[in-house]
């Protein structure tokens, strides 16, 4: 049984408790006995605010199931639209308006990059994340298959590297070209009166087209160890040494090109950790508060030696004109609490009940961040330069929720002594009733907003769960494909413009969730600069300076200028048209197959979370190709069986033959790990049994929600040691 100390009121666990008072607290300049009276009262004022906005939920969806149930398939989207005015699911729009927030970062308001998201729970992770700010080019191109294929072995392979120096010449040529030649004949470089100048094999001196793109340098002005330039907002480094193994072999003696890359960094205590008591939760805030103090360090064995992590300093550089450039080291991290929904045992409240987690993430992150705050703006690890705190809140539904998301930070800087609206809001667009009321969700927040993003796969879990009543739905693959998601993708943009987040607010899109796949994601997403967002997630240091490449390609707040004068694409018709399968006689063998996939990807993600507590991982899909998966794509998978089950598409006996085969591929898949316990033959584990509730029961769990069955889960294999 966990020890707790009482404290005004409050049941904390005493790992909690002991970590809050002997690490957070300190330096913060906030009293203890003052934070717990403070910490007391706001939970206790604004529980059954939260349970009755849940409680609405609840209310809402029982609503939509009554009227599905006797209006079953598509409906007409006037009536469709009535009825959901009034019953209080869309909510009446106010006049214009324009975001107001203040003390926002440069990177964030005014960069246009890749945006990293990371599992808190791990340090190594969040140092790396940290720390991808900046990337080898060369590095990202050589070891992934952005190729087209990938490296033979681990000796290094020149014609490969050959390769990789064509591609980033020929990139440069594209995003900072030189006048009159091209990248690939230079022999040297020189810095004369601030302007770079460049020898070419055929002894012409070469100049860029657009001169004001080098910004600056290091070493002599006839002998620069590296170059600085800038582009789009993002700078590029090329680094020259001619005695490195790659400088050797070229003319110039360019041994790699470093690109800005993950900008920001999302540090997350959501969907990609398996946070479920007290020990969990102070293993993230430990490593928040190493972040946000600056001194987080981790060693670990790497093939076979011991490596060591730490912060990375800032950069310096001499500028063009003479003066000093120092460029920030690290992505500005911002910090994912949870939702609303959940509860968690670290807390009681005076009846004994546990306290819901989002109350307990605000106040103890906002904490730690303190140590950031407080840091004089000359610090080297220092985080955000204008004095900000940046919360990225989930799955919310519409403008009350998110009302409520401004009176928990509001009451939470209170209880810090912080000014009003020190705490930033990123708002997920994620569920349906959030995508319909955007605009009054950012309206409730407008003095604190930095950013608004789409999730695809959470997004399609809640579509499902919310119609659920009305249909079987289409297949999971046609999804990207159905009405409402492109409705969706241009209406959070159009929204976000509209509100005037040009600017002053970042507006994302998803998750790349293929980390293995990098041919694929350089041709595919650039498309999300395209389409006018300013940041878009990827899952790793080497998939984020990859991105990089798309920003520096397209001009972003163009694009968003672009965008905004040709009006708005989308229609609240279009995002509410529901993705109902127009005929499901599909042949068995195309239902068997979509069983499989579904199946086994919860199965493989699900065992993980409950048998060894990882949230986020690269899971084998079913064709063995690594996908990182996490709650979001868990909800979706699990959400669409439920659906076939309740419209007779599938028996319960062919969910169940398919998720005991499925059992024994995933099996076979983690043959390797040491840790892994195999689900067959028995399939009486708690894991299999979790990923059967969350598909056998998946109608009952709220908005489709796999939290509630994942918690209770893991908190029973954590009991049995």
């Amino acid at each position: 049984m966990t020890d707790r100390i009482e404290v005004n009121g409050l049941q904390v666990a005493k790992e909690l408790s002991d970590f809050i008072e002997s690490e957070a607290l300190p330096g913060t300049g906030v009293d203890s006995g003052a934070f717990w009276q403070g910490f007391s009262a706001l939970v206790h004022d604004l529980t059954p605010k939260n349970r009755a906005l849940l409680d609405t939920r609840a209310e809402l969806q029982r609503k939509l199931d009554d009227w599905h149930k006797a209006n079953p398939g598509t409906p007409d989207p006037g009536t469709y639209r009535d009825f959901l005015t009034g019953i209080g699911y869309l909510t009446p729009e106010g006049g214009d308006f324009e975001i107001d927030v203040r003390n926002i970062d440069y990177e964030i308001a005014m960069i246009a990059g890749p945006q990293l998201v990371v599992p808190v729970t791990n340090p190594r992770y969040a140092l790396n994340a940290a720390n991808a700010r900046w990337g080898s080019l060369y590095d990202a191109l050589y070891g992934t298959d952005a190729m087209g294929d990938m490296p033979r072995g681990k000796e290094y392979e020149v014609d490969r590297g050959d390769r990789v120096v064509d591609w980033t010449m020929g990139f440069l040529d594209e995003i900072a070209p030189l006048f009159g030649s091209g990248w690939a004949g230079r022999t040297g470089f020189a810095v004369e009166n601030g302007k770079l100048r460049i020898s070419n094999e055929d002894g012409r001196t070469l100049r860029l087209s657009n001169e004001d793109q080098f910004i600056g340098y290091t070493g002599a002005t006839h002998d620069p160890q590296t170059l600085l330039l800038r582009n789009n907002g993002l700078h590029i480094e090329i680094v020259i040494d001619k005695d490195h193994r790659i400088g050797r072999r070229d003319t110039a003696g360019i041994a790699d090109v470093i690109l800005e890359a993950a900008v920001s960094t999302i540090c997350d205590c959501e969907d990609s950790v398996a946070c479920v008591d007290a020990e969990d939760k102070v293993t993230a805030y430990r490593n928040w508060l190493g972040l946000m103090k600056g001194d987080l360090t981790d060693t670990f064995e790497k093939n076979g030696q011991t490596v060591s992590r730490a912060l990375n300093p800032d950069r310096e550089y001499i500028s063009s004109s003479g003066g000093e450039i120092r460029l920030h080291g690290r992505s500005v991290l911002l910090v994912r609490n949870v939702g609303h929904l959940m509860t968690n045992p670290a807390i009681l409240d005076r009846d004994g009940n546990e306290v819901y987690e989002g109350l307990i993430d605000s106040v103890v992150t906002a904490l730690c961040a303190m140590h950031d705050l407080s840091k004089e703006r000359s610090n080297l690890y220092r985080n955000s330069r204008t004095g900000s705190i940046y919360v990225v809140k989930p799955k919310m539904h519409g403008a009350e929720e998110a009302a409520f998301a401004d009176e928990i930070f509001a009451r939470t800087e209170d209880l810090l002594g912080l000014e009003r609206h020190t705490i930033k809001v990123g708002v997920m667009d994620e569920e349906r009733r959030m995508s319909a009321n955007l605009r009054e969700a950012i309206r409730a927040v407008k003095e604190r907003l930095f950013f608004i993003n789409t999730g695809f796969l959470d997004r399609t879990g809640d579509e499902m769960h919310t119609s659920m009543e009305a249909g079987a739905m289409i297949r999971k693959a046609d999804m990207k494909q159905s009405a409402w998601i492109a409705a969706y993708e241009d209406w959070n943009v159009d929204v976000g413009l509209a509100c005037g987040l040009k600017g002053r607010a970042q507006i994302g899109k998803g998750m790349w969730a293929a980390p293995n796949r990098m041919a694929a994601m350089l041709e595919e997403k650039i498309g999300h600069p395209k389409a006018g967002a300013n940041t878009a997630w990827v899952p790793s240091p080497t998939a984020a300076t990859l991105h990089a490449t798309h920003y520096h390609k397209v001009n972003v707040p163009a694009e968003q200028e672009r965008i905004a004068a040709e009006g708005a694409r989308a229609s609240l018709v279009g995002l509410l048209t529901i993705p109902l399968a127009a005929n499901t006689n599909w042949p068995d063998d195309d239902l068997t197959a979509e069983l499989e996939n579904n199946a086994q990807g919860i199965l493989g993600y699900v065992v993980r979370w409950i048998d060894q507590g990882v949230g986020c991982s690269t899971v084998p899909d079913i064709n063995d190709i690594g996908l990182m998966e996490d709650r979001a794509t868990l909800r979706i998978s699990s959400q669409h069986i439920a659906n076939w089950l309740h419209h007779g598409i599938v028996t319960e006996d062919q969910v169940m033959t398919v998720m005991k085969r499925m059992a024994e591929k995933v099996d076979g898949q983690n043959a390797g790990d040491p840790a892994y316990t195999p689900m067959a033959p028995g399939f009486d584990g708690v894991a299999f049994q979790a990923a059967c509730d969350l598909v056998f029961k998946g109608r009952e769990q709220p908005s489709g929600y796999t939290e509630p069955v994942l918690h209770a889960r893991r908190l029973e294999k954590k009991a049995r040691g």
